[in-house]
């Protein structure tokens, strides 16, 4: 048996952050990142929206990239204090997953950071407040997912979160917000969600259901992204298709999960202080090469299929972009070319190393890097399963160019 799930709701096009006119309750908490929602005025719409519908509201503001475990703590503290029967999540990645951590803690005073780390061992929620999820950039698609990433600096470890209970009840995909992004975020965002829709797509738990949705975020993801990076806020099509792209990417990813793009591009992130769109767009190509090989080491855990078909879906990707090739094999490498020069276009660089990281400083976390990402909750949706020595092979290929 599989699963489905999303938000009961789901708010896109322009406009559409008046929907919080129409929320039922007593008490709204806004949970916002580093300023840009003030700077540009939304966060005051969406008070006053609030405040419309009939509610006290109170902010919660300057949630960090990468939230910290310290973070969530603080505001679930908040939380308890205020006794919110909706939260509001309002910006980019950040602030979105911090906040679900939050209604996690909020809903169970008692339950420890390791215990929510559990994978879907999470209690029922709801029972305090509903959960309302408004995206900023076009990557992410936290405002449709399962999922959360919260930083422990201490242990310099990225622990994701995921259990369908803290889905969002609502999803507000507005883009005016994503009209406001610097061009290296709409770069690195775009990224992600090409990832997202790439890796859902080859994922063991791919299904009918999940299918339509990646491929038609790959598509308009290709089309869209170079105009929206390029344009920024003068080409408004081309910013609200990515901000549909990213969505519609994380509702494939939400169901069909990931693979170890992401499980590696986590470590990566966390041990070197890149950003997450860049770590996963660095690695994507050599995965994608390590995941079509037609005889894996090993098989992958209960997959969805008979038989080993990573370069089968990887070669449909290409059919439905019309990249040609007889074999494919061939398919696969046109797609991959295609990436890279995507990549190229909105300013990625090649190579870990071309980012800065020190060769001594690269090798000396290799290894614990690579022990790290195959613990990662995403490697085990990956097509093919992975040997810990296969992933650092992939990572130093990442570094100097494979």
């Amino acid at each position: 048996m599989a699963r489905f799930t999303l938000p009961r709701d789901l708010y896109h096009g322009k406009g559409a952050l008046e929907a919080l006119k129409t929320f039922k309750g007593k008490k709204a908490i806004i949970c916002v990142g580093g300023g840009s929602m003030k700077r540009f005025g939304f966060l005051q719409k969406a008070e006053d929206y609030l405040k419309e519908a009939g509610m006290e509201v109170k902010l919660f503001e300057g949630i960090e990239p990468d939230p910290s475990v310290e973070t969530v703590m603080k505001g679930a503290a908040v939380m308890q204090e205020f006794e919110p029967d909706w939260i509001v999540a309002m910006g980019g990645g950040s602030p979105i997953d911090a906040a679900k951590a939050m209604w996690i803690k909020y809903e169970y005073p008692d339950i420890t950071f390791e215990d929510m780390c559990k994978v879907f061992g999470i209690p029922a929620l709801r029972n305090k407040a509903h959960f309302c999820a408004i995206s900023s950039t076009s990557g992410t698609a936290t405002e449709v997912t399962a999922f959360s990433i919260i930083t422990d600096y201490e242990k310099g470890i990225k622990y994701p979160i995921a259990d369908f209970e803290i889905t969002p009840d609502v999803a507000i995909v507005d883009p005016d917000l994503a009209e406001t992004m610097p061009q290296k975020l709409v770069a690195h965002t775009g990224m992600d969600a090409m990832t997202h829709a790439i890796e859902a797509y080859v994922s063991m738990m791919a299904t009918e259901f999940t299918d339509g949705l990646a491929i038609e975020a790959i598509k308009t993801i290709f089309e869209y992204l170079p105009r929206a990076y390029e344009e920024g806020a003068n080409d408004p099509i081309a910013r609200e298709k990515m901000a549909n792209a990213a969505t519609m990417a994380g509702m494939a990813f939400a169901n069909a999960f990931l693979g170890i793009c992401h499980s590696m591009g986590h470590k990566l992130g966390a041990y070197h202080h890149l950003p997450h769109g860049v770590t996963v767009g660095l690695v994507l190509d050599e995965v994608m090469r390590f995941n079509a090989e037609e005889v894996p080491t090993k098989m992958g855990t209960f997959p969805q299929y008979e038989y080993p078909h990573a370069l089968r879906r990887y070669a449909e990707i290409a059919d439905s972009l019309n990249l040609g090739g007889n074999t494919d094999q061939e398919k696969l490498e046109r797609l991959i070319n295609k990436i890279d020069e995507l990549k190229e276009r909105v300013g990625f660089k090649k190579t870990i190393k071309d980012y800065g990281i020190s060769e001594e400083d690269f090798l000396s976390t290799l290894d614990e890097m690579s022990e790290k990402a195959f613990d990662d909750q995403c490697t085990g949706a990956n097509p093919r399963y992975p040997l810990i020595s296969e992933i650092k092979e992939i990572y130093l290929k990442t570094y100097y160019g494979g």
